[in-house]
Formats: structure tokens, sequence, C-alpha cells
């Protein structure tokens, strides 16, 4: 039980730290393009803006999953990579069918994929809500400040 928990843990902190370099990351490219986000016109900027930080989101879960597939592989509760990929996928998403199942020995490993998938979806989702709302208030202000 405890090598699980240790396990888990160290996959849920690694995905956490990549997670957050990579919202560094994004927000250096972000503050790069700032006074181009703020001219006009804004609408597709921010359409822009969207579809680049869903990528990343997507990018940012996708990382997760394979890391939980190659664990799942290394650890060999898998025996294909397309097994390890599928339970890793429908774990980290919370999604949980249950047509495939851990053995006795390593279930609890399972549950921390889905609360680490649960933990930094949310985080995606909250850092992409900031993002957008940050560019939008930006783009507002500088709006507003040319109408004066």
């Amino acid at each position: 039980m405890f090598i699980q928990l240790f396990i888990g843990s160290m996959m849920m902190l690694l995905t956490v730290v990549i997670a957050a370099f990579s919202a560094w990351g994004m927000e250096w490219a972000f503050a790069r393009s700032h006074f181009w986000l703020l001219r006009e016109p804004h609408r597709p900027k921010l359409m822009l803006v969207v579809v680049i930080a869903a990528f990343w989101a997507l990018a940012m879960v996708t990382v997760g999953v394979w890391l939980w597939a190659l664990c799942f592989r290394a650890l060999g509760i898998f025996v294909t990579m397309e097994a390890a990929v599928y339970f890793a996928l429908v774990s980290y998403t919370t999604l949980g069918y249950g047509d495939i199942l851990l053995t006795h020995e390593w279930r609890i490993l399972g549950g921390m994929a889905a609360a680490n998938g649960l933990l930094n979806i949310g985080l995606l989702t909250a850092l992409l809500v900031e993002a957008l709302r940050h560019v939008r208030l930006s783009q507002l202000q500088a709006h507003r400040a040319r109408d004066l």
C-alpha cells in the first residue's frame, strides 16, 4: 500500500510540476505578446488566445496520461502500451468505465491517477479562465483608454 501511495504521490508531483512550468511558459508568451494583444482588432486575437490555451490544456492532459501510462507499463501492470494508455486516460479523466481493472495489489495507484487527473484538470481550467480573463480585461481597458 505504501509503495503505491509513494509512486502515486511522485507521479502527481511530477505532473503538477510539469503543468506549473508550462503555465509559466504560457504566461511568458502572453507577456511578450501583451502589446500586440491590446491592439485592434481584439476579437480575433481573443479567439487565438482561446485556441492556444485550449491546445495547451489538451497537451498538459496528454502529457499526464502518457506519464501515467509509462508508469503502469514500467511497473508491469499492463502487457501492452495501448491498454496502459487506455486505462490511464479513463482514470485520469475520472471517466472510469470499469472494463479494465487493476489487480488488487495496484488498485490504489488507479485511484491516485484519477485524483491526479482531477487536480490537474481543475488547475488547467483555472489557469485557462484566468488567462482569458486577463487578456480580455486588458483589451477592454486599452479600448476605453483610446476612447477617452
